[in-house]
């Protein structure tokens, strides 16, 4: 049976699609896996997966724009002959078009349960269910493979930097949307706090997260390491593993630390933890107590005062959760 997953997401959504791939391999071991992803470096979050055996990239804003390089993609998709396509991107075009490649085939599709909140984890199971059956019943767990390399790197790493034997806290300082953003004060000051206690602290984060890097080590009385925009992806994954525990925003190295198996505080205002928070055992979300319009499940903040939910979280509420986990 063949297989393909479209699923052209970021990088927790991609995640939220690792449960999915283990259910439907454990459902049909003979299953030849392939998943469409929206660029080149989302390819790293499948590359060690012992269960996905092709990663295929769609650059819809990229190359593919280009109506002969889709068409080259369409081509390759054809060639496959897949039995079953899953497509999570049922709301674009051309993502209907590449799904087309395989007719006739049988096909599932995704949608986003609008009755009541359900995780995004078992919702995208739910798409699969005439495969691998209840949702509910199912291991939710996400999971990330790593290398050799990566985990070699973040060793080395962390031996440089004499943080080998120290309680390690990775701090994550962006979102893909600000208003789920933990402001850059509370992350200094929460920083500061954590080495004061003798933890070693790191903040993590992607090349556009360099500005609220900066900012939070302008504000930090003890410099801590700064890896913002400098790891790959399975680098980050690594370091994340080799954490005690990490502080995240709603995004995706927050999925990626549940996905190693490393304890997350995770710090939620307008996203609804119900939907996309931690999957898994040792997590703890916090959320601002009072504040009525928590969670608005907006990526704009229309309160008359801004981010008052994320601004409410305080660097000591989150160090007293980081002393229980």
């Amino acid at each position: 049976m063949r297989v393909l997953l479209i699923k052209p997401g970021a990088i927790g959504d991609l995640l939220q699609l690792s449960p999915v791939v283990r259910a439907i391999k454990r459902s049909r071991p003979q299953a030849r896996i392939t998943i469409l992803v929206g660029n080149s470096a989302s390819v790293d979050l499948f590359r060690y997966n012992p269960a996905v055996d092709e990663v295929l990239v769609y650059e819809k804003k990229g190359v593919h724009r280009s109506w002969s390089a889709f068409g080259k993609l369409w081509r390759e998709l054809r060639k496959r002959r897949f039995d079953l396509v899953v497509n999570y991107q049922r709301s674009n075009l051309k993502g209907w078009l590449l799904a087309a490649a395989s007719f006739p085939c049988r096909v599932l599709v995704y949608h986003k349960e609008k009755r009541r909140v359900m995780h995004a984890v078992e919702n995208h199971l739910k798409a699969v269910a005439p495969l691998v059956g209840d949702p509910g019943t199912l291991d939710q767990r996400l999971e990330l493979y790593l290398g050799g390399e990566d985990k070699r790197w973040a060793e080395e790493l962390l031996a440089r930097e004499s943080l080998n034997g120290k309680m390690l806290v990775a701090l994550n300082l962006g979102a893909s949307h600000p208003v789920n953003r933990w402001p850059t004060r509370r992350f200094a000051e929460l920083s500061d706090k954590l080495q004061a206690a003798g933890f070693g602290v790191v903040l993590v984060g992607g090349g556009s997260d360099r500005e609220l890097a900066d900012a939070v080590l302008a504000d930090c009385a003890d410099r801590p390491l700064d890896l913002v925009g400098r790891t790959t992806l399975l680098q980050l994954g690594a370091l994340l593993e080799r954490s005690s525990a990490v502080v995240s925003a709603d995004t995706g190295p927050m999925h990626m630390a549940t996905a190693v198996g490393t304890p997350v505080v995770a710090l939620f205002g307008a996203a609804d933890p119900a939907r996309t928070g931690p999957v898994g055992e040792g997590h703890l979300v916090l959320q601002a107590a009072g504040i009525s319009c928590v969670p608005c499940r907006s990526r704009s903040c229309s309160s008359e005062k801004k981010l008052a939910c994320m601004e409410a979280i305080s660097a000591d509420e989150v160090l007293a959760a980081l002393k229980t986990i």
